[in-house]
Formats: structure tokens, C-alpha cells, sequence
């Protein structure tokens, strides 16, 4: 909550809407000089006058609580994404973290390896794109072989696997949600 500053949202939505701080105070029907303490960060508003400025400004109450989201934190330069290998295989994080509802991810699985001994499951949906090479994913009690340019889509809790026995490194873009390794 640290990074919420309920003034300065009512006044971007203030501004958005084209209302002068005197338009805004007369048709919430507060004072102007608590808009401008709201504002200005001086006075913190009740959850009643929130709601008189959310109908006023036509935007959902919880708007106004929402916190701030750095923009750079949401950028992952090339060279600066996270890797981590297990067994063998090497993970990009493509996603700046693991928090969130969403992770995507490069897996780099050399010739000759396979993610797991058997199939694992988790909670999470995948949908998985093959960037290079080949690869054999298992389903369940099926198999298929992918090829760059192909995708599956893994369900919750669906028994799965993958195995490269192919000549060449294959990499899979995946997303997962929620994120799971």
C-alpha cells in the first residue's frame, strides 16, 4: 500500500475528464478545498467520499487503491534475464518474476535429455511454442513431436513431459499460469 497515492489518481482522473477542481468539488458536493487536500495528498479521503468521487469521475471505486506499477520493473533486457538450470536444462525467465498470475519462459533442452523421469503435473494451464529443433512432448498416455513453429496447449494437471532425442538443442517459449517451476 506503500505505493498508492489516492490525491494524485483523483486528480489524473480529474484531468482526464476535463473537470476543473471547482466542477469536480461542486458535482461530488464537497468543499473545493477538500478536493484540493485529497489532492495534494494532505488530507486522506473516507471511503464515502471515495465512493462520491468514483460516480463522480465514472470510475470503479477500487481505482483508487490500486498501487503504482513501475514501468521499469517491467522490462527484461536480454542480457539481463534470470537463468536457471535444472538438470541439464536451462530456463530463461522471460517474465521479469514469478509473482503475479502469468510467467513465460525459453527452455533450452540439449540431445539426449528429457525435463523428467516420468510425468509431472502441476496446477498451472502451459501453452508452450517451439522456437528450435524438435522435440517429443507426452500427454498423458500420448506422444507427439513438435517442430519449430508448432504449440500445444497443456491443461491444469494434465500428466506431461518432454524429451529431446533429436540431434539438435531444442527451445520452447512457454507461458505458464499460474507460475510454476
Amino acid at each position: 500500500m506503500e505505493n498508492i497515492d489516492i490525491g494524485k489518481k483523483v486528480e489524473k482522473f480529474r484531468k482526464e475528464k476535463g473537470y476543473s477542481s471547482r466542477e469536480l468539488a461542486r458535482i461530488a458536493d464537497i468543499t473545493p478545498s477538500m478536493l484540493s487536500q485529497i489532492e495534494r495528498g494532505i488530507a486522506n479521503p473516507s471511503i464515502q467520499t471515495l465512493k462520491v468521487l468514483a460516480k463522480a469521475l465514472d470510475v470503479p471505486t477500487f481505482s483508487f487503491l490500486l498501487e503504482e506499477t513501475n514501468t521499469e520493473d517491467l522490462v527484461v533486457r536480454f542480457n539481463e534475464r534470470k537463468n536457471m538450470v535444472v538438470e541439464n536444462i536451462s530456463y530463461e525467465l522471460l517474465s521479469p518474476d514469478f509473482t503475479g498470475t502469468l510467467s513465460t519462459a525459453i527452455m533450452n533442452i540439449p540431445p539426449a535429455t528429457s525435463s523428467s523421469e516420468k510425468l509431472l503435473e502441476h496446477k498451472g494451464e502451459e501453452v508452450a511454442y517451439v522456437l528450435e529443433g524438435k522435440i517429443k512432448v507426452y500427454l498423458d498416455e500420448a506422444e507427439y513431436i513438435l517442430e519449430a513453429g508448432d504449440s500445444v496447449k497443456i491443461p491444469a494437471y494434465m500428466k506431461h513431459k518432454w524429451e529431446n532425442n533429436f540431434d539438435g538443442k531444442a527451445a520452447i517459449l512457454f507461458s505458464v499460469t499460474p507460475p510454476s517451476f
